[in-house]
């Protein structure tokens, strides 16, 4: 996505460690109409799977998540990277590891928001080393629902979270994939 890569060149800033920050408009301050360009692309690139609701993880998924719903017509459910006390019942769960934080979470999602049947559209910011896009195919999984795809704002190509999560047979479509970054001279190039 032509708009989408400029943004990035234009207002992404490289970090040591392969980081792309995109806090400016993705996930710290959200440019909703810019993020509703991103959802409508993501309609498109699934409208035909039946699609009845988007998964995310908390928190930097949401707000992308949320205005793809809207053009789905479908509810969001998080993933919360900790069980809290106001989550009542049975859970699924699924171990994660952080690229960017360098940690690991137990994910949960309330057994009643994921069901058998359910035809699940993960939506994420990143995908890097795939460990979260992991961890969310675990609970639609473990549900007994479908994963009909994953849908990314920015795939690190250079990393192997998507060819992971593809040879797993699970369908992604990356908006943008980085094919290398260098934090030294700020040049970024895409696939």
């Amino acid at each position: 996505m032509k708009l989408l890569e400029e943004r990035i060149r234009k207002d992404g800033q490289l970090g040591a460690g392969n980081v792309l920050k995109v806090d400016c408009f993705l996930n710290h301050q959200i440019d909703v109409d810019f993020l509703c360009e991103l959802g409508k692309e993501f309609e498109r690139l699934f409208h035909d799977c039946g699609v009845n609701k988007i998964l995310t993880i908390e928190a930097s998924g949401i707000g992308v998540a949320c205005l793809t719903a809207q053009y789905f017509h479908v509810p969001v459910v998080f993933a919360k990277k900790s069980k809290t006390t106001n989550i009542f019942g049975d859970v699924y769960t699924a171990s994660v590891e952080s690229y960017t934080h360098g940690t690991t979470n137990t994910i949960v999602v309330a057994n009643r928001f994921l069901q058998p049947g359910d035809r699940v559209l993960i939506i994420d910011d990143f995908l890097a080393n795939g460990k979260a896009l992991e961890g969310l195919i675990k609970l639609v999984r473990d549900a007994g629902a479908e994963v009909v795809g994953a849908g990314i704002v920015i795939e690190k190509a250079f990393q192997p979270g998507g060819d992971l999560i593809r040879s797993q047979g699970v369908r992604v479509e990356s908006l943008a994939r980085v094919a290398s970054m260098n934090a030294e001279t700020g040049e970024i190039s895409f696939i």
